[in-house]
């Protein structure tokens, strides 16, 4: 059974680097905006890591923000 979250040696594999804030600029620039810093180091949940290679969540969507109530008027 797979754990819920990547393991630090898979990180590092899957970003080249071993530092958690060069980990994060990384994945966030490849689409992983659910990856963060926690007390133990980089956390990536699994299934987020595998929804996004499947192309399951797109990186356009994924930081959209709703900013509709600027407009908003009463």
């Amino acid at each position: 059974m797979n754990s819920l979250t990547l393991g630090p040696t898979e990180i590092a594999q899957l970003t080249g680097y071993e530092q958690a804030t060069k980990q994060l600029d990384v994945l966030h620039k490849r689409g992983f905006t659910r990856a963060f810093i926690g007390r133990r180091g980089l956390v990536l949940e699994r299934a987020h890591y595998e929804a996004v290679c499947r192309g399951q969540i797109d990186r356009l969507e994924a930081k959209k923000a709703n900013l509709s109530f600027f407009g908003a008027r009463n």
